[in-house]
This record gives structure tokens, C-alpha cells and sequence, in this order.
């Protein structure tokens, strides 16, 4: 399934997206089910097939253009991000593969959905793009093992990691480049784990105004879906709602030459395979 977060008559909703067009609304389809995500999250593989009988069974659909999307986890408790982990976009920023995997955070406020602006800062001239894989956490993890890892993913979804590259490269952490508002788009969809075996061989792109600038694959990966869980989970506890973005794939603004950035004007679309499409206006603050 694809899951999503949406707004109709001034009330927030979650469903399924049937096709481009069309929405079952969970609770139209069954009044047992949660109504909002992390709910449904929390309630596992329970929730997740009693809400595919309603899709399976018919259920009463409502058109896309009638309501208003949301990011599919519009409040997350946690945005961890992974730097430099495709070693081909190291090679081009000037950086060592790395040996740990190399992790930041976004935050709530950065979280917008498809079709909504990436607002351009005024402070900064410098607004990268960045194609990500990201994937959700389904149920309580600590302490997991790669092998086991995959268990603990609901779903998966387009990200764009969007980065302030003046302010992220003024001190050695980079927190400060990538979280202002709107930052953080994803979407449109949660695509559940079900659908996607294998989360190390998808194609990923990014396009600017129809350009292709980046187009890679994550079967090149440095630390895979599995081997970040084991890695974070060391750490922290991770809970449902959680989501990892697994970082970026070569082809970059910054790494270009000229520069590329992101300007006023410009559509950014991140699309992955058997995932969709993430797009999103720029405009200026």
C-alpha cells in the first residue's frame, strides 16, 4: 500500500493512495482502523491488513484533488540523517569514504509534503538539492541486528535533504545548513515495506525543471537499510514514526562546476523506484 497523511474539511485523515488520483479514507473504510499514522504504525502488521481488506474489498474512494496532502508522518519524534554514503558523492565532494556512518538530524519544523514550496532562505545563496531514500520505522527497535533489521521498517518513501551550504560548511557540524523550514520534503507517499523487498536495489533521481541531475541507484550504498538500523539501534531506541534518510547519490549542486544551486522558479522532482514522485516548487523567503 501507499500510505498517506491528508487534510479534508479542515480534519486530518490517513489512507491509500489506489492510483494518481484516488484515496480510500481509512476511516470511511472502517471505523476500527487508527486515524492517524503513528496509530497506524504502532498498530503493525494487524492494522496493516485489516486496512488492506477495505482497499481489497472496494472501498469508497475520494478524489486526490479534494483534499490536501500532508508529509505521511507529518510530526516525526526523530529525522536522523546519513552523510556521504554513497562513495561516488564523497569522491566528488573531496571526502574519504567513511568507516562509521556519518549521522545529523533534521527536525519537524523542515517537514513539508509534496507540492508544497521549499521556501529559499533569505540569509543564504547557496540552497542544494539532495535525492534521498528514506525509510520509516515500524515497531520498537533497539539492539538489532542486520539480519533482523528489515523487520523493523514500515515503509519507505522519496526525500529531498535540501541543504543551506554556507551555513552548513561554517563548522564541522552541519546542523545548522539543514535545518531551516521546509528543508526536509517528503512524500507523497509511504509505500510499505511489503511492496519494496529489497530497499538496496532501487533507481533514484533528481530533475530541476525536467534536467536529470543526479541518477544513481542504492545498491551503491556504503552502509545499506540493514546495516544502519544495526548501527543506530546501538545507540538509540528507535520507535515508530522514526525516519532515516539514507543521504545522497553524486551529482550535487555544490560539486558541479559551475555551481549549481536551487532558485526561485525552479520544480525539484526526486523519484524512486517503485516509490513515486516527490515534487516541489522553490520560491524565494
Amino acid at each position: 500500500m501507499k500510505l498517506v497523511s491528508f487534510v479534508q474539511n479542515g480534519a486530518t485523515h490517513i489512507g491509500a493512495l489506489v492510483n494518481e488520483n484516488s484515496i480510500v479514507d481509512f476511516s470511511q473504510a472502517d471505523a476500527s482502523l487508527p486515524t492517524d499514522m503513528l496509530g497506524f504504525l504502532k498498530g503493525g502488521k494487524t492494522t496493516q491488513a485489516a486496512a488492506q481488506k477495505a482497499v481489497d474489498g472496494g472501498a469508497k474512494t475520494i478524489a486526490l484533488s479534494d483534499v490536501k496532502l500532508l508529509a505521511p508522518i507529518p510530526n516525526p519524534g526523530k529525522i536522523i540523517c546519513i552523510g556521504l554514503n554513497y562513495s561516488d558523492h564523497a569522491a566528488e565532494t573531496g571526502q574519504p569514504i567513511p568507516k562509521f556512518p556519518i549521522i545529523f538530524s533534521k527536525y519537524s519544523n523542515t517537514v513539508i509534503a509534496n507540492g508544497e514550496n521549499i521556501v529559499l532562505p533569505r540569509v543564504s545563496n547557496e540552497v542544494d538539492y539532495e535525492a534521498e531514500l528514506g525509510f520509516v520505522i515500524g515497531k520498537t527497535a533497539k539492539y538489532v541486528k542486520a539480519a533482523d533489521a528489515l523487520d523493523t521498517v514500515a515503509g519507505y518513501l522519496p526525500i529531498n535533504d535540501v541543504s543551506a551550504r554556507d551555513y552548513q560548511t561554517r563548522t564541522s557540524q552541519w546542523t545548522m545548513g539543514k535545518t531551516f523550514d521546509t528543508f526536509a520534503p517528503m512524500g507523497p507517499a509511504l509505500t510499505t515495506s511489503d511492496e519494496i523487498p529489497n530497499p538496496g536495489n532501487l533507481k533514484i533521481s533528481l530533475t530541476i525543471n525536467g534536467e536529470t541531475l543526479q541518477n544513481s541507484n542504492t545498491d551503491k550504498l556504503i552502509f545499506n537499510v540493514q546495516q544502519l538500523i544495526e548501527a543506530l539501534t546501538e545507540v538509540m531506541t528507535l520507535e515508530p514514526g522514526d525516519i532515516v534518510s539514507t543521504g545522497t547519490p553524486p551529482g550535487v549542486g555544490m560539486a558541479r562546476n559551475p555551481k549549481r544551486y536551487m532558485k526561485a522558479g525552479d520544480v525539484v522532482n526526486v523519484t524512486i523506484e517503485g516509490l513515486g514522485t516527490l515534487s516541489n516548487p522553490v520560491v524565494a523567503e
